[in-house]
């Protein structure tokens, strides 16, 4: 029986389902994301059944891993997206999915933006400030339509995550509440909006379900007083930002997850969005990369921050294994990209069997904000993504090639 993740060491290699991963990067080169598409298929299913009969809508996170191969399984499994730029609108319409299944968020969303997705026929915008919900409303108004929206508010709890993926109280996102009502009020006799739904999110990576108890309650009674006030508000969004495993962390089940939402939420009629995007794809890919060389207690690979960079920007932890362990005493080493900064080092103080160059490592738990987030610093292509069914597999990414580097430059 394959784990949850779908990769497991048979006969003495990594494998994702049953393709060999040393297959995989003798035939398509490293660095490469593998994709296991159990995995994800297994995840999408579980959201559904931990929600049961609750009448409910979620929206896969593009922003987690927006490859079109995976935005249109996900489409095919029932999922709606929750997007943060008009870039994520067209990758999504381009893979597939519904318009009408998407939610638009974001602090910075152009007027152009807007108009692409009311021409689109989006659910709904989750709107973060009050200037925004004006523009939001003049677009409309060009267009001759009213905006479906729901405004962001702030619910002020502590998430208890990194200050880097926090988005409660000091951050850029969301309203205060009293001044969520407010503008609720104010909006109602606007010509170019109109209100449908109530929206937070407090943060990425939640490992502790207390705050996510506190916030559905302090929303929910928000949702209550304002359908009490005449609004006559149909969608409530919860968010997502359910954390994952990536080394020891304590981690809530996606039961877990729906009991602590939907427990404050008793007797509220109203269409639930939810918008995960780690806790689905994150433990569904590996970065497999080979060694180059070994110097003093430096392990120098040909993956770096540009195509993983999370170690970099947030101290993040990514296992690292072997895909074909050696026997041997494991020492410990820093696994360190060839990028041109001290700062590209994908783990520090390893312990691995022995390493030879040409050994092929895989980074676990990539799947979530590795590819979405790489770049082509130091004028590096960016790496291939692969998606394995079973026991075959196919490219979904070609991996770039020099002159992708400079093009539509002048």
């Amino acid at each position: 029986m394959l784990p949850v993740n779908h990769f497991a060491l048979q006969k003495g290699e990594l494998v994702a389902e049953s393709v060999p991963l040393e297959r995989i990067a003798q035939q398509v080169g490293t660095p490469t994301y593998v994709y296991a598409a159990a995995t994800l298929d297994r995840h999408l299913r579980v959201l559904h059944e931990a929600f049961g009969r609750e009448k409910r809508l979620i929206c896969y996170a593009v922003k987690a891993c927006g490859n079109l191969s995976l935005l249109e399984r996900f489409a095919k499994g029932g999922a709606g997206f929750d997007i943060v730029s008009g870039g994520e609108l067209q990758r999504v319409l381009k893979a597939g999915g519904s318009a009408q299944k998407v939610v638009f968020a974001g602090v910075g969303k152009t007027r152009d933006e807007m108009a692409a997705a009311l021409k689109a026929g989006i659910l709904m915008f989750n709107v973060e400030s009050a200037e925004e919900l004006k523009a939001l409303d003049a677009v409309g108004q060009e267009l001759g339509v009213r905006a479906p929206f729901a405004l962001r508010v702030n619910p002020d709890v502590d998430a208890k995550t990194h200050r880097h993926i926090s988005t409660s109280k000091g951050s850029k996102f969301g309203i205060d509440v009293r001044e969520a009502r407010a503008l609720y009020a104010e909006a109602r006799g606007w010509r170019g909006v109109k209100a449908i739904g109530l929206d937070y999110h407090i943060g990425s990576q939640l490992t502790k379900l207390l705050p996510v108890k506190q916030a559905v309650g302090k929303v929910a009674k928000l949702f209550k007083e304002l359908n009490a006030a005449g609004f006559g508000l149909t969608h409530l969004d919860v968010g997502g930002g359910i954390g994952i495993r990536y080394q020891n962390e304590s981690t809530p089940t996606l039961q877990q997850w729906a009991k602590a939402v939907l427990e404050p939420l008793e007797g509220l009629d109203a269409t639930l969005v939810l918008e995960p995007g780690r806790v689905i794809v994150g433990n569904a890919a590996v970065l497999l990369t080979r060694v180059l060389y070994r110097k003093k207690h430096f392990v120098i690979v040909d993956a770096g921050m540009n195509d993983l960079v999370r170690p970099a920007l947030y101290d993040a932890h990514h296992e690292i294994v072997p895909v074909r362990p050696r026997r041997g005493a494991k020492r410990s080493v820093d696994v360190v990209g060839p990028v041109c900064e001290s700062a590209d080092v994908l783990g520090r103080g390893r312990k691995l069997s022995p390493l030879e160059p040409g050994d092929l490592l895989a980074v676990m738990s990539a799947g979530a904000y590795g590819m979405s987030m790489s770049s082509n610093y130091n004028a590096r292509p960016r790496a291939a993504e692969v998606l394995v069914d079973g026991d075959s597999y196919r490219v979904i990414r070609e991996r770039e090639r020099p002159e992708d580097l400079w093009r539509g430059e002048l």
